[in-house]
């Protein structure tokens, strides 16, 4: 059998890993806070035929080797976080990070995730959630009587109430960062968890040790870029295209093979 069948293989299977991962950034193009993700191949082993250096007389070494390789796979996926466009909301529970940093978030099983979806609500209780109803950390409870809210760029919550003139401060959200934000876990519904490859989580106030600051009445949309998503399309769809004809062709040399009568 022709190695190449499986080589090529291995290279449409890939380029379909690749097309995946293109739809969910295209589907994710109004996502809020959603970071695009780049799919990183690897070339696989390699049968020498013939080691580079190998004597051929006295004194002369073959300058080149023989070698061949047996295809590609995909090795990992990578999120790209650079900071996605900016959309003017006037939703004072809207909040946007300018700069590094997540929000925290308290999920049902008391573990942490982290977010760059800012479009806040509040719950039942008064208090800060997410889409999901999950309560952003730290708890930041809303009175009821509460007129206007009032959120600086260093996370200070404060509220107007009614009947009062003086801002009641309610608290401040602290943020996290990582060493390495392209490890983190992607959970789904907007949310990211820590992993060994990510670090621990450095948390502290908005604008201090490199966290970024925080701006009320704005949402961080997707970063992805549309023409730069359909560019790599085409180009998965060629590379796609290219493999089966080399199947084809590896196929029609196997019958010209199998054809030969003596």
């Amino acid at each position: 059998m022709m190695r190449s069948l499986w080589t090529a293989g291995s290279g449409m299977i890939a380029q379909q890993f690749n097309i995946d991962t293109i739809a969910n950034n295209l589907a994710n193009v109004n996502t809020v806070g959603f970071k695009r993700s780049r799919v990183d191949f690897q070339d696989l082993l390699y049968q020498t035929v013939r080691f580079a250096g190998s004597p051929v007389t006295a004194g002369t070494q073959i300058p080149t080797g023989l070698q061949v390789g047996h295809g590609v796979r995909p090795v990992s996926t990578q999120k790209i976080f650079t900071t996605g466009t900016f959309k003017q909301t006037d939703n004072p529970l809207d909040l946007m990070i300018e700069g590094d940093g997540f929000f925290q978030v308290l999920m049902p099983d008391g573990q942490l995730a982290y977010t760059r979806d800012g479009a806040f609500k509040i719950d039942g209780q008064g208090r800060l959630v997410t889409s999901d109803g999950f309560v952003v950390q730290p708890e930041i409870t809303i009175p009821p009587d509460a007129v206007s809210v009032n959120v600086g760029t260093d996370g200070t919550v404060s509220v107007l109430t009614s009947g009062n003139n003086q801002p009641q401060n309610l608290g401040q959200l602290q943020l996290a960062r990582f060493i390495n934000p392209a490890g983190l876990r992607s959970m789904g519904r907007n949310l990211f968890a820590a992993t060994a490859a990510s670090g621990a989580p450095m948390t502290g106030a908005a604008g201090l040790d490199g966290l970024g600051s925080i701006a009320q009445g704005y949402l961080e949309m997707s970063n992805v870029q549309v023409v730069e998503e359909m560019v790599n399309m085409i180009l998965a769809q060629r590379a796609y295209e290219v493999n089966s004809k080399a199947i084809q062709a590896s196929d029609e040399m196997l019958q010209t093979a199998n054809n030969l009568r003596r």
